[in-house]
């Protein structure tokens, strides 16, 4: 700064070194206490706003390089606050500068004024500044620098919030934790920061078009658990509707709807027709609705949904917002489900390696032991005596662990199965469980053509094999029956045996189970996993019955 531009009056310089002992006040103030607090920010910034206009009196008037600093009082309120408070404080610095020249003009330089006019001699120069054409296009230039600092600060503490909150939500997408926890912790997020009262989404794998639907509920400021529902096949095409635009907004409107929608750029689009949502709505009362479309990967596709949101601003803007939260955070989520499938198979393939291992060493080997013991007990039996009877008991010892291994060897194994491999799958099994207990078992069906998703088929091999093991171990049996078939909208999985049965008589549905603590648990728990129920009838000492139903709708399960 040249110093004769602060004009000839020895007071602007003593100002100006009061100003810059403040300046160092509040910074050493601000160090010490590491923290300041609203009232002390409102404090200084006041004095920032007069501290300018106080030393241009006795400096060159608005025109002195004092100005530049009601610039930096403006920068300041837009970085504290926003638009508004910035647009505040330009109307402050111009209410100042008015103030100025009413005193200048009309009461210092008046005659009989309040200071003598020996001691203005320097402000002659500044008349002229402070005419009210000069201060107008001044005042203009503060207003219009405060409404775009304002606005500039506004947008950049939206950016700094939406970028806190997509990478609070970022945060949520973890491996540890699986995809249907990183969808319960994201989608709880979700709903508190739009006050919806549920949220719900709909996804569909598109090469076996499964369908999948999960609900996350705010009850009382409480947030449930995800949970997967079940729902008709038929009311996919309810909640995956071909909508014009990647996200929208419907509204309750009389007896119709309003419909507001963006493309993938976040341009309004036509909206098509409220029927769609008079459909969801019957399904899914509602009085309001947001709903956002994704696409991962090229092998899901959905659209999430937050019923009746309470804090929807802009409803354009938030619509942008909730559609660009979904494009950050739908690659994390699809990357936890491509590395929770990765770990399954990368598991199902140790567990298939182990099994080969214990084939080809260890029930080998049994084997070996097995047959070497037989032969020393066929020898045995020439001479009675306890010798032939231990080595009896050991080699059934030995048959039962290699029993114990193969099963084991079965349950490692990794199944893939679907509806065309499905029925000779259960023939093998069965056949398999005969040939190695000396079971009779066998396997009936009366289906021809199956129609069944993959993970209710494996559910049901495993049951099957689960079942049979049950048999094995604990009925005494020597016929066991395996039967599957269809009756109207179920499939019917049976498993009979002529053992000793149950420790109770008669037929008993789940809840009878649970009420006295009996049944085959296992087979109940994956029996769940596909929304089937569980029945068992036995007779004591002439068999049991379980019976596994599950509904042909049974695609909807209860893991994503």
């Amino acid at each position: 700064m040249d110093p004769t531009q602060l004009g000839h009056a020895p007071i602007a310089y003593g100002l100006l070194g009061f100003y810059l002992v403040h300046g160092v006040l509040v910074m050493t103030l601000l160090r010490r206490r590491k923290q300041s607090t609203p009232a002390f920010r409102l404090l200084v910034h006041t004095a920032d706003i007069v501290w300018p206009a106080f030393i241009s009196i006795f400096a060159e008037g608005p025109r002195s390089p004092f100005f530049l600093f009601f610039f930096f009082v403006l920068a300041a309120a837009a970085y504290r606050w926003g638009v508004w408070e910035t647009l505040g404080t330009a109307a402050a610095e111009v209410v100042l500068l008015w103030m100025e020249s009413v005193v200048v003009r009309h009461v210092w330089l008046a005659p009989g004024g309040a200071l003598p006019w020996h001691l203005l001699a320097g402000l002659r120069v500044n008349v002229a500044e402070f005419e009210p054409k000069r201060l107008f296009m001044l005042s203009v230039y503060l207003l219009v620098m405060g409404l775009l600092l304002g606005y500039l600060a506004e947008q950049q503490k939206q950016l700094r919030t939406e970028k806190s909150v997509v990478a609070l939500i970022l945060g949520k997408a973890r491996v540890q934790t699986g995809l249907t926890g990183t969808l319960q912790e994201i989608f709880r997020e979700i709903l508190s920061l739009y006050g919806a009262a549920r949220l719900l989404i709909a996804a569909q794998e598109v090469h076996s078009h499964r369908v999948f639907l999960g609900e996350v509920r705010c009850s009382r400021s409480t947030l449930s658990e995800l949970s997967w529902l079940d729902f008709a096949a038929n009311d996919a095409e309810v909640y995956l509707y071909n909508c014009p635009g990647e996200v929208s907004y419907g509204s309750r409107e009389g007896s119709g709807w309003s419909v507001l929608a963006l493309d993938d750029g976040g341009n309004r689009v036509q909206a098509s027709t409220g029927q769609p949502l008079e459909r969801l709505a019957e399904l899914e009362p509602f009085h309001s609705v947001a709903a956002v479309s994704f696409l991962f990967g090229g092998e899901w596709r959905g659209r999430v949904f937050l019923f009746d949101p309470s804090r929807l601003g802009k409803k354009q803007e938030e619509l942008r917002f909730l559609q660009d939260l979904v494009r950050h955070v739908g690659p994390a989520v699809y990357n936890v489900y491509l590395l929770h499938r990765l770990r399954r198979r990368a598991e199902a393939a140790e567990r298939a390696r182990v099994a080969r291992e214990l084939h080809d060493g260890a029930v080998q080997s049994l084997i070996a032991v097995e047959m070497q013991v037989d032969v020393l007990r066929r020898q045995a039996t020439a001479v009675p005596g306890p010798v032939s009877a231990e080595l009896g008991r050991i080699q059934g010892l030995l048959r039962e662990e290699v029993l114990k291994l193969r099963e084991l060897m079965q349950q490692m194994k990794a199944i893939d199965v679907d509806s065309r491999k499905f029925i000779g799958v259960l023939h093998d099994t069965v056949e398999r469980f005969g040939r190695e207990t000396g079971i009779s078992a066998r396997f009936v069906t009366d289906v021809e053509e199956l129609d069944m998703p993959k993970r209710v088929c494996r559910e049901l091999v495993r049951i099957v094999q689960e079942g049979l093991v049950n048999v094995r171990k604990h009925s005494s049996a020597r016929h066991a029956l395996v039967r599957f078939g269809a009756s109207g909208d179920q499939w019917i999985l049976t498993l009979e045996d002529d053992g000793k049965g149950f420790p109770f008589s008669g037929r008993l549905t789940e809840a009878e189970m649970e009420q006295i603590g009996k049944g085959p648990m296992i087979i109940k728990e994956r029996a769940h996993l596909i929304a089937g129920k569980l029945a068992v009838e036995s007779n004591s000492g002439q068999g049991a019955r379980v019976e596994v139903t599950v509904p042909r709708s049974g695609e909807v399960t209860h893991e994503f």
